[in-house]
């Protein structure tokens, strides 16, 4: 029972708005130098060390950006559904401002798939876009970024624009299952799953370490934004409590 209490209180300290400002601040740095040393070690490893792809030659390195945009477009989307959740259930100021900080970002990660797909398939299928299902519903994916970022921004009242947008966002957790799978439950022209085979890759070594570097940097770019993002929020949100008015006042 004690355990179970002192689960409960820090989860608690956790959503504290005071304690995820200190805690987020002491970590933005650790955030910016692994985004940058993991991003030069995938850039290299990608454009200078892994060999051309025997079917595509050199063309197939945009890879390194395509593949890591797409798992964060869906990452992202799953924690704002999460967050979403809890502030409906509990009413947690704080996951409501992680849900809103993180919606640019992921709708810039998705945008971002969707125009390398579109310069990689290309060539590969002879045209930038198809109604394949993949594509379609990372597409549905965007518009799903957008219309929660266009609730969030539409209503004044932020209590209700937040319940507004969690709603959307819990609804439209559906399509994430439906992006990962699609290549499985449908014939597509997307390729089928190659990296996620952990136990024997359809990639070879050389490419598959900067490709997770890659995946990793952006990783921790994301959470350098959402960071700054969230603590922007806070004190905005915040700015007429006791712990903000005594971080602004100097000693």
């Amino acid at each position: 029972m004690s355990e179970k209490k002192s689960n409960w209180l820090w989860f608690h300290r956790m959503a504290s708005p005071h304690f995820f400002y200190m805690l987020s601040g002491r970590l933005l740095p650790y955030c910016a130098l692994l985004t940058a040393l993991l991003l030069a070690a995938g850039l290299v490893g990608g454009l200078v060390y892994a060999p051309a792809d025997y079917e595509q030659g050199d063309g197939f390195r945009i890879i390194y950006v395509h593949v890591p945009s797409a798992w964060m477009s869906l990452f992202i989307y799953t924690v704002m559904a999460l967050n979403s959740a809890i502030f409906l259930v509990w009413h947690i100021k704080l996951a409501d401002i992680i849900a809103r900080s993180s919606a640019v970002m992921g709708a810039s990660y998705t945008l971002l798939t969707l125009l390398t797909g579109s310069i990689w398939g290309k060539p590969m299928w002879g045209t930038w876009w198809v109604w394949d299902a993949r594509l379609t519903s990372e597409l549905i994916l965007l518009f799903l970024y957008l219309g929660y970022i266009g609730l969030v921004s539409a209503l004044d009242d932020r209590r209700m624009a937040g319940k507004a947008a969690a709603l959307l966002a819990l609804v439209g957790a559906v399509n994430i299952p439906i992006i990962h799978y699609s290549v499985v439950w449908w014939n597509t022209l997307h390729q089928p799953a190659s990296i996620a085979k952990f136990a024997a890759p359809s990639i070879h070594i050389s490419m598959l370490i900067p490709l997770l570097c890659m995946a990793a940097a952006f990783m921790f770019f994301y959470l350098y934004v959402l960071l700054i993002n969230a603590r922007s929020e806070l004190l905005e949100q915040e700015k007429r409590s006791q712990w903000v008015r005594q971080l602004v006042t100097p000693a």
